[in-house]
């Protein structure tokens, strides 16, 4: 929190990398907790990979006030700089082609550590984004969005491990996310918080019911009836159905990809969204509406007599019914 705090509210390149590290630091006994090899192949990899990034924002924005004398985040002009720095950033958030890290690392940690890292750790790197936005390149963030939006719906396809399932889904929405940074930002910054808000709903739900993978999943339904009920409709709103809060970004995001005349970009991502679709029915439909072969020994799960977190209420509710809120978000932002 300290770490995200500071780079959020920096305008000084250095105190923004400060808290980059902070947050590093600080997410590595997280992810390692378990002492399990893979939970410390998962904490080496991400030091590895976030230590590399955010030697380049450094080299990036000293490049920058060597040639300008500028270090203010919203002044980075040096061409370099910029490639630079959009380098890094993509390292941070897992784009593609920077992305190989983020599915191990979710492999190995946690449910609530992958929680954390798809959720809280993507902020500070965005924020940097959302701030020097107008000094990117647009045909490099236009390439990398379309190549994460594909690759995480591809990669998403084969997967039976829930968590590598929404590390692929995280991949695609960051896709959606820098596609519209250039001509909306407060699009980005949208899709970030409805995509955090139903992420936690997904995470908290599979954390309770200790589901890691897909065969869990089916059985889960014995547990808790109603909390699989409102995750499969969690799921449908990341995919992005109309009815549910998860299609509101995407509907924004392809009317202002069409007002800026880049209608085969629109296209694009609707079709792509179409593969990210798929593997989220293929959850629901493990999740609540398929029964699986029991044979007559079978040891049945006993249903959780504890009542249901308020907290993953207020999330799933919010993740499917925010719909109807949208004039007032866009007359907002």
């Amino acid at each position: 929190l300290l770490g995200t705090s500071i780079t959020i509210s920096s305008n000084h390149w250095m105190t923004a990398w400060t808290g980059l590290e902070i947050n590093t630091l600080a997410i590595i006994p997280l992810i390692s907790k378990s002492h399990h090899p893979r939970a410390v192949e998962a904490a080496i990899k991400y030091f590895l990979v976030q230590a590399a990034a955010s030697a380049m924002v450094l080299f990036s924005s000293m490049t920058n006030a060597w040639q300008t004398g500028q270090w203010d985040i919203t002044q980075l002009t040096h061409p370099t700089s910029c490639l630079l720095l959009t380098t890094a950033i993509a390292m941070k958030l897992g784009l593609v082609p920077f992305h190989f890290w983020f599915p191990e690392v979710l492999q190995g940690s946690s449910l609530l550590t992958s929680l954390l890292l798809s959720t809280l750790m993507k902020f500070p790197p965005i924020t940097i984004l959302f701030l020097t936005s107008h000094s990117l390149n647009p045909h490099l963030l236009a390439l990398m969005a379309i190549s994460s939006a594909a690759l995480g719906g591809w990669m998403g396809l084969n997967q039976t491990q829930t968590r590598k399932i929404l590390a692929f889904s995280s991949i695609s929405h960051l896709g959606w996310m820098t596609i519209i940074i250039l001509y909306n930002p407060q699009l980005t910054l949208l899709t970030f918080y409805v995509y955090s808000i139903t992420t936690t709903a997904i995470f908290l739900t599979l954390n309770t019911t200790k589901t890691l993978n897909l065969s869990t999943l089916m059985t889960s339904w014995t547990k808790t009836p109603a909390l699989n009920a409102t995750l499969m409709l969690t799921l449908l709103s990341l995919a992005g159905l109309p009815p549910l809060a998860g299609f509101m970004p995407k509907w924004f995001i392809i009317q202002e990809l069409t007002k800026q005349e880049m209608t085969p970009a629109a296209l694009t991502m609707a079709l792509l969204s179409l593969l990210g679709l798929f593997f989220y029915l293929r959850l629901a439909y493990y999740s609540t509406i398929t029964l699986p072969p029991n044979p007559a020994n079978h040891m049945k799960q006993w249903s959780i007599n504890s009542p249901t977190s308020p907290t993953i209420a207020t999330l799933a509710s919010l993740s499917t019914l925010l719909l109807p809120l949208s004039p007032m978000i866009l007359a907002s932002i």
